[in-house]
């Protein structure tokens, strides 16, 4: 029995145990998928053909490996423009190997699920699902915070409340520990908190002083 499906824009003539390689599909090695655009089944019966497609049939094949095709150079040159383009690309492809032709509506069959290994010892502790992000831990303090309320650092330009929250940290709460900032106080902060020259091109100190003094 053969069938001719349609994958990728274009048309494949399979039958059992073929390898044949199409546009890239996702999925791993070993991998089952169903192909349910077949166009054309035929056999010792009479041929089936579809209008377009033949109803409830199915090609069910394995992914062997995903590949990639052979380079091709495009090249783009225009007369008298001084003008040339060189790019080059290779096509991502899937190879895989057919197991089965179903008709009738049949679904592929279900791979039976590997066994989990059993555990050595119930008393081990599980590993937490899901581990903190870098970037929500908050840093450590690099100045010590004055006592009494902190000012509302958000009124300083760029400063949202996330922000200020990871300020508080650093032991920042007041304007007028911002406007006292030395060069080695504001490379401290940039580098605890990654800003790249931020308070320098924001003028946080500037921000700060004027905050300060209101």
């Amino acid at each position: 029995m053969f069938a001719v499906i349609k994958t990728g824009g274009k048309q494949y003539r399979v039958a059992a145990d073929d390898e044949i390689t199409i546009e890239r599909l996702p999925g791993e090695a070993g991998d089952t998928i169903q192909f349910n655009e077949v166009l054309m089944v035929g056999g010792a019966d009479a041929p089936l053909i579809g209008a377009p497609m033949v109803d409830g049939a199915s090609v069910v094949a394995e992914i062997v490996r995903q590949a990639r095709g052979d380079k091709i150079i495009i090249f783009k040159k225009r007369r008298r423009q001084n003008s040339r383009r060189r790019n080059g690309h290779r096509q991502d492809l899937t190879i895989v190997r057919v197991t089965d032709i179903l008709t009738d509506g049949k679904s592929a069959p279900k791979k039976a699920k590997k066994a989990a290994p059993a555990k050595e010892d119930a008393a081990v502790d599980e590993a937490p699902k899901t581990a903190p992000k870098a970037a929500d831990a908050a840093p450590a303090a690099l100045f010590t915070a004055p006592e009494g309320e902190p000012d509302d650092l958000k009124k300083i330009s760029g400063v949202g409340p996330v922000l200020e929250k990871k300020l508080h940290g650093l032991g920042i709460t007041k304007y007028a520990q911002v406007a006292a900032f030395t060069e080695e106080d504001v490379t401290r902060v940039d580098d605890a908190l990654s800003f790249k020259g931020r308070i320098g091109r924001e003028d946080w100190i500037g921000q700060a002083k004027a905050l300060a003094e209101g």
